[in-house]
Formats: C-alpha cells, sequence, structure tokens
C-alpha cells in the first residue's frame, strides 16, 4: 500500500496512518503501508523510488489537501505523477481530501482534484481520526470485495429474530402475479410461501434473510428503523424552515417506490398534449418519470442498509437531488456510471425480485438510460456524485415553467379556492365519467393510497370532482367526474 501526498502537509497525518495501520489487528494482517519517512537514504532520486514503490503496491493512498508540491521540469508535483502512475498500472486508487473550501486551494491542485473526481471515488475529511476511519472502511471494503473477507451482503445475512410469520402473505401473492407476468416466474397462487422464498434464496431451514423483510415484511421499519425514504418539497433553492412539504414514507421496498415516485410527480410541473395519434390525452411531466423511478428504485435497491442515515428525496426550484446512503463499488466511479459498466448490485437478494417485479434491470443501463431520457427532454445532464454518501441530481429546466398548459400548484383566479396542486393535475386530465384506477394511470402514479389521499380526497372535499354514486363509494360502476367548478378550473388551467 503507498501513500501519497505532499509530505511538509501532512507529516503527522501520514505517521499516523502508518503507526495505525502497522497496529490494527485486522489491517495489519493484509496491508504493508510505504511512506518515504520511513525509506531509507540512497543516492537513488526521490521520484524514482516513489514510482517504484507505486508498480509493487496494490493500493494508492492518496491525501490530498491545499498545497500541490514540488514541480520538475514540466511543472509536475510528485503526488501528481504517482496519481498518473497508479492509474497507468490500473491500480485501486483511494483519495481523501481535507474538507478546504475550493479558493483555498493551490490552483494544481484543484485541477489534479478535479481530474481525481472523474477517475475515482473520493472522500473527504476534516481531522485525522476521521481520515482513520475513512482509510478503515474503505480498506475493509477492498478486502470484502476481493473475498479476503466473507462477510456476504447484508441482505443475505439471516436474521435473528424475525419469523416468516413477519413477512406479509398477500405482498408475496401479488409478487407472484406481478413477476409471473413481467417475467415469467414459473410459480402461480397456489406455490407454497416457503417454495417461493426458498427460490429467491430468502428462506433457510426456519430462518428468513433480512432481504425478505425488507421486500414483504408486515412492518419493515419495525426490524430495520432507517429503511425509509425522507421526502421534502423546497420553493426556493436551499433547505429552509418550515418545509412546505415533508413526508416520511414507510413500508415494504415496492412500497416506499410507488409512494417516492409519487411524491415527486405530484410536486413537478405537467402538461397536457394534444390526441394527435391516440383518444388518450397525452401528459408529460418536466422531468421525465422514467428517469425519476429510475434514479429511485436504484437509491433504495443498491442503498447501504447498515446506515443510521435513511434516503432523502429533496425537490427545490431548481432541480431534484435523491441522496443515498451507500457508495459505489470500487472500480465504479460516477464517470464510469455515464459509460458502459457492469451491473454490481450491492443488495443482490434485493435486487432480483425488484427485477422479477418489473423494477430494475440487470444489464447496468440505469444510469445512462437517465442521461439518455433527460437529453431527449431538453434537460441539463444529470449529475452522479459520490461523496459521503451517493447523490443523483436532476435539473429542472426553469425557462419552461411557464410554458402553456402547465400546472405548477399555484392556480390564481376565482375558481381555484384553495385547490392543491395535485387536485389541479387531476382534473386537468379528466373527462366525463372515468374510473379512479384510469385516472390515477393517466398520471403515472403507482401508489393507490396516496392517489386517494393526495388527489381524490381534496378534489372531493374543494367540490371539484363527484363521485357518480356518492351513496355508495364502493360501488363496482363507480365514477368521477368533474363538477361546474371543476370544469370552470380545468378550464382556467388550459389557458
Amino acid at each position: 500500500m503507498f501513500f501519497s501526498s505532499v509530505q511538509n502537509e501532512f507529516a503527522e497525518e501520514r505517521e499516523a496512518l502508518f503507526e495505525y495501520l502497522h497496529s490494527d489487528p485486522l489491517l495489519g494482517r493484509f496491508f504493508e503501508p510505504f511512506i518515504f519517512e520511513r525509506f531509507p537514504a540512497s543516492n537513488n532520486s526521490v521520484v524514482r523510488v516513489f514510482l517504484k514503490e507505486v508498480a509493487q503496491c496494490d493500493i494508492y493512498i492518496g491525501l490530498f489537501g491545499i498545497q500541490y508540491g514540488t514541480e520538475d521540469a514540466e511543472g509536475v508535483s510528485p503526488t501528481e505523477r504517482e496519481f498518473d502512475y497508479a492509474g497507468t498500472l490500473h491500480k485501486t486508487r483511494l483519495i481523501f481530501l481535507t474538507n478546504h473550501k475550493t479558493e483555498e486551494r493551490n490552483e494544481k491542485m484543484q485541477i489534479l482534484i478535479r481530474k481525481a473526481e472523474q477517475l475515482v471515488v473520493r472522500k473527504q475529511f476534516s481531522s485525522a481520526s476521521g481520515l482513520k476511519s475513512s482509510v478503515y472502511a474503505s480498506l475493509v471494503k477492498y478486502l470484502e470485495e476481493k473475498e479476503f473477507l466473507r462477510t456476504g451482503p447484508f441482505d443475505a445475512m439471516w436474521h435473528s429474530t424475525a419469523t416468516i410469520d413477519d413477512l406479509d402473505p398477500e405482498k408475496i401473492t401479488h409478487f407472484v402475479a406481478t413477476a409471473n407476468r413481467r417475467r415469467g416466474l414459473p410459480f402461480n397462487a397456489e406455490t407454497s410461501v416457503e417454495e417461493i422464498l426458498t427460490h429467491l434464496n430468502l428462506y433457510h431451514a426456519g430462518r428468513i434473510a433480512n432481504a425478505a423483510i425488507l421486500l414483504f415484511g408486515r412492518l419493515p421499519q419495525r426490524f430495520f428503523i432507517t429503511s425509509e425514504v425522507k421526502c421534502a418539497h423546497f420553493h426556493g433553492y436551499e433547505i429552509v424552515k418550515p418545509i412546505p412539504s415533508y413526508q416520511v414514507y414507510k413500508g415494504d421496498l415496492f412500497q416506499l417506490v410507488n409512494q417516492t415516485v409519487d411524491f415527486v410527480l405530484s410536486k413537478i410541473d405537467v402538461s397536457v398534449g394534444e390526441r394527435h395519434q391516440s383518444t388518450e390525452v397525452p401528459v408529460n411531466y418536466e422531468l421525465p418519470r422514467a428517469a425519476i423511478t429510475e434514479a429511485i428504485v436504484n437509491a433504495i435497491a443498491h442503498r447501504d442498509y447498515t446506515s443510521n442515515a435513511s434516503i432523502q428525496v429533496m425537490l427545490f426550484k431548481d432541480r431534484l437531488e435523491i441522496w443515498n446512503p451507500g457508495t459505489l463499488p470500487l472500480g465504479l466511479t460516477p464517470a464510469k456510471l455515464k459509460e458502459p459498466h457492469p451491473s454490481i448490485p450491492g443488495n443482490p437478494l434485493l435486487a432480483e425480485p425488484m427485477y422479477l417485479a418489473g423494477y430494475i434491470e440487470r444489464m447496468g443501463t440505469g444510469t445512462r438510460d437517465i442521461l439518455r431520457l433527460c437529453a431527449e427532454a431538453g434537460l441539463r445532464t444529470p449529475e452522479f456524485i459520490q461523496e459521503d454518501i451517493f447523490k443523483v441530481i436532476f435539473w429542472r429546466n426553469l425557462q419552461e415553467e411557464q410554458m402553456s398548459g402547465e400546472v405548477t400548484g399555484e392556480v390564481s383566479g376565482e375558481v381555484s379556492g384553495e385547490v392543491s396542486g395535485e387536485a389541479s393535475r387531476m382534473i386537468l386530465v379528466m373527462e366525463g365519467e372515468e374510473k379512479r384506477s384510469d385516472i390515477q394511470m393517466k398520471l403515472g402514479l403507482a401508489s393507490d393510497d396516496y392517489f386517494r389521499v393526495k388527489f381524490i380526497i381534496p378534489g372531493i372535499e374543494g367540490g371539484y370532482i363527484e363521485m357518480k354514486y356518492p351513496q355508495s363509494p364502493n360501488h363496482p360502476q363507480q365514477r368521477y367526474r368533474l363538477t361546474a367548478k371543476g370544469q370552470a378550473l380545468k378550464k382556467a388551467l388550459m389557458r
């Protein structure tokens, strides 16, 4: 293992890490660190010694701070030479940055950091103890992925207390029907729960895997309290309180995906086209629904479920941010997500059922689909950022916010009253008498409960829609239609 940095800037940190790795009972078994300070005096040039050690190492660790270092005749520091050489030899490179502001760093160090961001995963640190923790976590992950440590993924571990009775058989039955229809899963409603779970590697000898709880549990958050999604909508550009709209979603992973996607769709702008090729009114969201869904599914399926953090989805005036408490597998970087790359699920036993249910694909095309869909919509390229957490940022097109036919949630005029943005979207697409499921399908919403609470109930209570059979809400022929007040609002929205 080779440590690289501007020596004067990180003398204490280098020495502390060297001693730490030597003394740690786990890491000391696998790694032999090298720092120049411990190298005996010789007639060899410094650069030659450094590059020789880089060639012999398995892991290159770079500490990047303010200083760039002494430059050679070509204006390149030893630190950058070492970083480039390690890349040429395809060494694992781990970069740790001080938490200084960009303007505080040497200009050439800024350029080096930007180069590193495109090629490797980096993390920030603010203290020697924080650096030790980050290095330790990265090296343990390296050992796990190289299979020197066989701990197994979190989702495949057997839960110590949960039993099959903690799972909801109706959820499993629904999953089987969906997976049979979408992917040809060779089971039906008569197949036993035990057989289905065993086929999915979620059940053995009376024990259930963590993944079974997250996918089919009656109350998954009882066992994994942070397996929730926090959604917030801000009218401005920053996180400020009070938060205009804030929801914490709980449930199984399929429910979390549906609820989170519906939250975002209910807050962003939507436009209604004309019937040129179909009798159905085309509904278009300002951010592609498929791209939003892909990013949210990735966050939920691939997150680190051992983390005390939750997934956060935040909608701002200019962007949508999805924060995932997890890191990319070693060797996979944000830049590589934009190119063809293998699918490396962090939770393989979660990924398989979500694939069977049609939520994800296996081929590692998801991030490229996000880029393609946003480009086709004329949007700025989304960003993938790996720090202590993984972030996906979608950029909204502010120039199109006032396009005709859009609903922003702030309808003006006497007809609007207190109608919510969600109800406005529903009113915009309604025509004649329609089933609730048909209206929901037009809007591309998946969660029945969310649609009923956020759309149907406000529409009825506001006097904008009515039931055909108001005395019998569960009537098999129940339909919904606009009232005179709703029709007036729809005309106002279409102007």
